[in-house]
């Protein structure tokens, strides 16, 4: 790869209802690069990159979501940003970037442009005390830190008007030490890597289940209806369980959510998600963010392959992507819930060794929610997914998400 590609990943920035507010977006400029640091050297690689996201238009920057960026001193310094939309970006100001007056005076006019402001991790010293004159958020490593720093350092910081963001949240504990601090903002492993959670109730959306309920009643189209089931990660996976019980007696594979549509019928269908409604509540459930993120990664795992594989494929693709997050949605070894499932050999070989036609754009959608996304070039160049062909369907699959309204 050469300077002129940049791969893009994300990590997800929550609020206190585990709402996602933003992305924070992570660049690489070419294969070699193992951060996102930019220097006066590498001018070229940023226009590039800068013109990625801008190329990219407000598809991945769809409803109320933001946009989080870091950028160097060369960064702001350069007339790039300019390119950007201002009310849909934070820009966040590096830790090592220092408060010279001509940066400060920088900053000031980029906010007044209408931009975002965040000070990544973020210390609070007479070096970078000016800059929280313009800041809206302030990001704290809370594993740099030390969790017993953390709140004094927290409260130190509360006679800002800022926002504070907690960075590198990653289990369940951190989470709720957190809380309890008050942060106003959340980002981690523990949502974008949730291996920590545990939901042993998967509980499918209220109102997916009564939007189901009126399609059938309304007769709607069985694509519309498989579209509707491609929302709900639980209830597409209790349908699936639901078909290949035993007692209903089906010995053929599920081959997409068509096939079990048309397999059940609108009447049966009907009948199963008026009992589900009964036992589903409005607001039980799973963390929004991370059934989001199981739908998410369904769709782009769909794309990452459509490039190569068409019709039946696609289907498996979506239902790998998808499926990849019930052991943590579940808490139960993959292993044991694809017992409950009648799939193809091929979408339990992805599920369970990442190996098979499947398994490396599975590899590749996981590898893209890693920070450092050290191993997203290996597996672009093993797929042929150039770094234009990943941002696109990582565009695509956020505004796709964001479209279903889950």
């Amino acid at each position: 790869m050469t300077q002129d590609h940049a791969f893009i990943g994300r990590q997800p920035i929550l609020n206190r209802q585990q709402q996602i507010i933003g992305y924070e977006l992570l660049f690489r400029l070419n294969k070699e690069a193992v951060s996102a640091e930019f220097s006066s050297d590498m001018q070229a690689g940023t226009n590039v990159l800068v013109n990625t996201i801008s190329n990219m238009g407000t598809d991945w920057l769809v409803g109320s979501k933001l946009a989080f960026i870091n950028v160097a001193e060369s960064m702001l310094e350069s007339n790039f940003l300019e390119l950007l939309h201002p009310q849909r970006v934070v820009l966040e100001v590096l830790e090592t970037t220092k408060a010279t007056p001509e940066l400060l005076a920088r900053v000031k006019d980029l906010r007044q442009q209408g931009f975002g402001v965040a000070l990544d991790d973020f210390l609070l010293t007479p070096q970078t005390a000016p800059f929280l004159e313009y800041a809206n958020y302030i990001k704290l490593d809370i594993q740099l830190l030390g969790m017993p720093q953390v709140p004094g350092f927290s409260k130190e910081l509360r006679k800002y008007p800022v926002l504070q963001v907690a960075e590198k949240v990653e289990t369940k504990e951190e989470f709720r030490q957190c809380m309890e601090i008050g942060f106003d903002c959340f980002q981690g492993y523990y949502f974008a890597h949730p291996e920590t959670l545990s939901a042993k109730v998967i509980n499918p959306s209220y109102a997916n289940i009564l939007n189901l309920l009126n399609m059938l009643r309304n007769n709607a189209e069985i694509r519309d209806i498989e579209n509707a089931l491609k929302r709900d990660v639980a209830l597409s996976f209790k349908l699936l369980r639901y078909i290949n019980s035993v007692g209903f007696g089906l010995s053929c594979e599920i081959q997409s959510f068509r096939h079990a549509v048309t397999i059940l019928g609108y009447q049966k269908l009907y009948r199963w998600l008026t009992l589900l409604l009964v036992t589903a509540g409005a607001e039980t459930g799973s963390a929004p963010a991370l059934l989001k993120t199981a739908v998410t990664r369904g769709r782009l795992v769909e794309l990452l392959g459509s490039h190569f594989l068409d019709g039946q494929d696609r289907d498996n693709l979506f239902i790998v992507g998808m499926f990849s997050l019930l052991d943590v949605l579940l808490d139960m070894p993959i292993d044991r819930i694809l017992e409950t499932l009648i799939l193809p050999e091929s979408i339990s070989d992805a599920l369970m060794e990442r190996s098979g036609m499947y398994g490396p754009f599975l590899e590749l959608a996981e590898a893209c929610e890693d920070p450092e996304m050290s191993e997203v070039p290996r597996l672009c160049e093993q797929l042929q997914i150039t770094p234009d062909m990943l941002n696109r369907a990582h565009v695509q699959s956020l505004a796709w998400v964001e479209e279903l309204g889950v």
